[in-house]
């Protein structure tokens, strides 16, 4: 990739923090040091300070809907950003959302002579339909994924589960690449003495098993099923202790739940963390990760999880147990209580046994983002030669859909948000 130049586009950039920022920011940091030319894209956010960056991050005018949805909307007409970019040399361009950054991405084709790649990383339906309780906006959100996606030169997906996901819901009928994410977290445990100096503020027993969860306290991440299965080897008179990790709106009922059920000096929330090194210790410092989501596309902690030699529970035939083998580098059950007590019940004391195969998962799931990174730039090369050599399908222009899709997706958020009329889209500031 030496001296490409790459544009990656997404609908959020720190400051604003979620697993795909992170693979934005993750992927320009390799591509920069590798001596790619990487140019991030991404919606105006108040605050930001993109001084510290050694690439070039190109912001677009937004409409600041932190309030409603915890993002900012990008308004993805911007002639500065097209004018900026039409005098680099462009050689790919990489969305990473299917809305307002793909949108951007293919009016950037219609100046720039270079491919566009798309990936799908998350379960769409799911956040339309949480964000979106009208069904014809629903029904337009998903038209223009649909739309854009459709559009792209080559479509990426984290996982075969998201893959399919994406099929089932825009009825994607094309080829597409899994293109895996890494995890920054680094290979290795941290010595005994560290990871228990890092978690002291926290009374353990020793010999005890150590439970962890790691995520946003959300229902949806199959919480409850935790609780409830912990609710029953408790009754059964096992020891242990759980902790859960990570910020979310259900987390106070996560906690009512776990006092009404006599848990509350077993299971212990302790939030957010954002250190990372701390985070890691907890990784070292558990015996069992705990992770039966079947929402996740890949499932990331899990790896960094793997990274520790910490081996994981999850959901037989989830996203995040692709390329797993129960009893190997995983644990499989399926999506019950029962199911994840009988496992747990079985597992017992045996932390020998948990040690081996959280020792495989360390040599056959780990990926760090440079190993990630590095393979989708080979994948880039071949992306580049199939379009010069035409391969690529002439796809649709958007001259004349420009103005659909204008108005279908500011309706959109004006209709999520009603305040369209806050948007200032001359490229002169910031938004309010």
């Amino acid at each position: 990739m030496n001296d490409r130049g790459v544009c990656l586009l997404n609908d959020s950039f720190p400051p604003q923090i979620d697993g795909v920022a992170n693979t934005v920011v993750n992927y320009a940091r390799v591509l920069e040091a590798d001596g790619a030319r990487p140019f991030v894209l991404t919606p105006r956010y108040p605050g930001a300070d993109d001084s510290g960056y050694p690439y070039p991050v190109i912001r677009y005018p937004g409409l600041d809907t932190r309030k409603r949805l915890g993002y900012v909307s990008g308004y993805p007409f911007s002639a500065k950003v097209a004018q900026r970019l039409s005098n680099e040399n462009i050689n790919l361009i990489h969305s990473h959302c299917p809305f307002a950054s793909t949108v951007l991405a293919r009016s950037l084709r219609e100046i720039i002579p270079a491919p566009l790649v798309f990936t799908y990383h998350t379960k769409f339906d799911f956040d339309i339909r949480k964000m979106v309780k009208n069904r014809l906006i629903q029904d337009s959100a998903v038209k223009l994924l649909e739309s854009n996606i459709k559009a792209c030169d080559e479509v990426w997906v984290v996982s075969n589960g998201a893959g399919e996901n994406m099929r089932e819901l825009v009825g994607y009928e094309g080829e597409y690449v899994v293109m895996d994410n890494g995890v920054d977290m680094p290979k290795g445990r941290l010595p005994e003495e560290e990871y228990m100096r890092l978690t002291s503020d926290v009374d353990i027993p020793a010999g005890v098993p150590v439970y962890l969860f790691v995520g946003r306290m959300m229902w949806y991440k199959n919480v409850r099923m935790i609780i409830e299965a912990l609710e029953g080897i408790h009754s059964q008179g096992r020891n242990f202790r759980m902790v859960f990790i990570g910020g979310g709106k259900d987390l106070d009922e996560m906690k009512a739940l776990t006092d009404s059920l006599g848990l509350s000096e077993k299971v212990l929330f302790l939030g957010r963390i954002g250190d990372r090194e701390k985070l890691r210790a907890w990784y070292c410092r558990a015996d069992l990760m705990i992770f039966p989501s079947t929402y996740d596309t890949n499932g990331l902690v899990v790896r960094e999880a793997a990274a520790c030699s910490l081996p994981a529970v999850l959901v037989g035939g989830s996203c995040a147990a692709e390329g797993t083998t129960a009893d190997r580098n995983s644990f499989i059950v399926s999506e019950t209580a029962a199911s994840l007590a009988a496992l747990l019940m079985r597992m017992g004391d045996n932390i020998p046994f948990m040690k081996k195969v959280g020792e495989k998962a360390a040599e056959e799931l780990y990926i760090s983002w440079d190993e990630a990174v590095r393979k989708a730039e080979e994948r880039y090369e071949i992306v580049i030669d199939n379009y010069w050599s035409g391969k690529y399908k002439k796809k649709r222009t958007i001259s004349r859909e420009y103005i659909k899709f204008s108005a279908e997706l500011m309706d959109t958020i004006g209709s999520i948000y009603g305040a369209v009329k806050n948007l200032r889209h001359d490229d002169k500031g910031e938004t309010d």
